[in-house]
């Protein structure tokens, strides 16, 4: 169970939950304005079949095969008109090759069966999909503009964490915790934006607070507690109504 910062925020006088969502997401928007699926796909089908592909394994390596790939396969029945075997090497460099392209073929079965080969916008059509669970449900649909919940990956959940937005460890109760304060404008975005913040600054190792634009809002924060950040300031106001005496 990961440590819970959500008490230590209100030690450290930050403010509830709510009170600095707002301030969070303005802040790390402002940091990071490039912040977006990193994924490169044309359209839903692409872009479910890339989320699919994506599990264990980094996006850059997805986009390396579906340079590829989606040139030999457009439609659903591409995936379905050849052998799983040549599937397989298709995406072999992907790992974990065989369960992936016996899920994308059970998928654009189903595609074809129940949606007329249309990628379905809402999670709960998304869901009934061979291989997609939630996770993958709530990237395809929030790039499609249909955000339904909040996605949650290992940077969204170490930075929930670190933020105090959440005491859980289990996605899917940090993704309800989520939806409690996140506006509802900001459910797409925000796991981009804390995955960019995770990956640039907030390493799961050493996060680099002292260039976090988060510092004064984190309770997780290794640098000064807001009582010594209190006497400094006191400390400088001090000095500047000393030196305007004189």
């Amino acid at each position: 169970m990961a440590r819970s910062y959500v008490r230590e925020a209100r030690r450290r006088g930050l403010g509830r939950r709510r009170e600095r969502i707002v301030p969070i997401v303005e802040r790390l928007a402002a940091e990071h304005a490039d912040a977006e699926i990193a994924l490169r796909f044309r359209s839903p089908l692409e872009l479910l079949v890339s989320v699919m592909l994506s599990a264990q394994t980094t996006d850059t390596n997805v986009n390396r095969v579906t340079e590829r790939l989606f040139l030999k396969y457009r439609r659903p029945e591409d995936y379905l008109q050849v052998p799983q075997e040549e599937l397989e090497r298709d995406i072999y460099a992907t790992g974990f090759f065989r369960q992936k392209a016996k899920a994308i073929r059970g998928t654009m079965y189903v595609l074809l069966e129940r949606f007329d080969g249309v990628v379905p916008r809402t999670l709960a059509e998304l869901v009934t999909l061979p291989g997609v669970a939630r996770k993958t449900a709530n990237v395809v649909a929030a790039e499609l503009g249909h955000a339904q919940g909040i996605v949650v990956d290992t940077h969204v959940r170490r930075l929930s964490q670190r933020l105090g937005l959440t005491r859980a460890d289990d996605p899917v109760k940090i993704e309800r915790d989520l939806q409690r304060v996140v506006p509802r404008p900001d459910w797409a975005r925000f796991p981009h934006l804390l995955i960019w913040h995770g990956r640039r600054v907030c390493d799961a190792r050493s996060p680099e607070c002292e260039v976090c634009v988060l510092e004064d809002l984190c309770p997780s924060s290794r640098l000064a507690t807001p009582e010594l950040r209190s006497s400094d300031a006191s400390g400088r106001a001090r000095a500047a109504r000393s030196s305007t005496r004189r």
